[in-house]
């Protein structure tokens, strides 16, 4: 069925672009898909390696989906499960996947980071590289997401769900990796050239910190910066772009209010307020809550109007999200998928077809395909 774009709402303004040119066709690849997580392609293959959340590994192919063996175990704890997946750099030759998911450790559970080596229908060789410390008794704001920049890894996490709002929250301790982005060599050392490995009591595995909840993380294709998408409290979602050792001011700074009372706990990001403020924003209150989730620069031929544009799936009001970047900004253009009430989860862009594929939420989630209207 053809689908028409409709125009991005952001604060009441409506965003027009050349690029409503594009109608698009949707096609369901796979469905009965229980609380999917992420996908990915494997480089080389016909194949999309898909995780869901209860944690099982997908393979699904044309001809049809596979369960992996040899999967981690994880602790199904709130929004905790298997989650991020993705090939190694060198995948067609190592075979790596790595993955994220959350385990039981001292304290509570935590975030994992590991990979396995993919070999059939089988994951061998599971090897845990890096388990986010400290572990926390709760069940929200894991993160994650995983990219590959300049042969390193980097993963990006969540706060835990703390609620005091003042400089001793957890994403301001550099004791602690949760509400960061870790950067770490592929075989999951912490590398000397990392901001505060020399810093005594912190964390030496942390790139960035200051995050609330990373959802959303990819690589800009042309100037390889590290870019992720991560929720607000009601409103005040954000895009950023990762420095190294930034302090992107969670929750010291923000756009969001509080959920109960719709209260402003802290000033907006402002210049001079030593905080890495956000590339784009969401307003502020309950209404304006657009938490992101997958994101993917588009650079394929399909949609040729779409090229360097960046695509962001949304949770709360069911669409997936297409900016127009310039020398690091982005302006909405467009809501996808806006008339489909789908959860969208994750989004990728096909490596040989330039097609978009996105995987939508749910016990009965989807593997869909967005491809040029004929």
């Amino acid at each position: 069925m053809t689908r028409h774009l409709a125009p991005l709402f952001a604060a009441g303004l409506v965003f027009v672009s050349p690029a409503f040119a594009q109608d698009y066709t949707v096609e369901v690849l796979q469905d009965n898909l229980d609380r999917p997580w992420a996908l990915a392609f494997l480089p080389g293959t016909d194949r999309i390696a898909l995780t869901l959340r209860g944690g099982d590994v997908m393979l699904w192919h044309p001809d049809g989906l596979v369960k992996l063996s040899g999967a981690p175990d994880v602790a199904v704890n709130g929004q905790g499960g298997l989650l991020d997946i993705a090939p190694a750099p060198d995948f067609a030759e190592s075979g790596w996947l790595y993955m994220t998911w959350t385990g039981a450790v001292e304290g509570g559970t935590t975030t994992h980071l590991g990979r396995a080596r993919l070999d059939g229908m089988a994951l061998r060789d599971l090897d845990v590289l890096h388990a986010v410390h400290p572990g926390i008794d709760s069940g929200a704001h894991f993160g994650s997401r995983i990219a590959f920049a300049d042969d390193h890894v980097f993963a990006g996490f969540g706060d835990r769900g703390f609620k005091n709002f003042g400089p001793d929250h957890i994403a301001q301790d550099l004791s602690s990796e949760n509400g960061s982005v870790i950067r770490l060599t592929l075989d999951g050392e912490i590398p000397a050239d990392n901001p505060f490995v020399a810093q005594q009591g912190a964390a030496g595995a942390i790139w960035s910190y200051g995050h609330r909840n990373i959802q959303g993380m990819a690589v800009h294709p042309d100037t390889g910066a590290l870019w992720v998408a991560e929720h607000g409290e009601a409103g005040g979602d954000e895009v950023n772009i990762i420095e190294r050792g930034g302090n992107y001011g969670w929750p010291l700074a923000s756009h969001g209010v509080t959920y109960r009372g719709g209260d402003e706990f802290a000033p907006p990001h402002q210049p001079g307020d030593g905080f890495v403020a956000p590339v784009f924003h969401w307003p502020a209150g309950r209404d304006n809550h657009n938490p992101p989730s997958g994101m993917a620069f588009y650079d394929g031929a399909a949609f040729p109007e779409w090229q360097g544009h960046l695509l962001i799936g949304n949770l709360l009001h069911r669409y997936l999200a297409l900016f127009d970047e310039e020398d690091g900004q982005i302006t909405p253009v467009a809501r996808l998928l806006e008339d489909r009430n789908w959860r969208i989860r994750d989004v990728a862009v096909g490596p040989e077809d330039g097609f978009i594929y996105v995987l939508t939420d749910g016990d009965d989630g989807k593997l869909i395909r967005l491809r040029p209207a004929s």
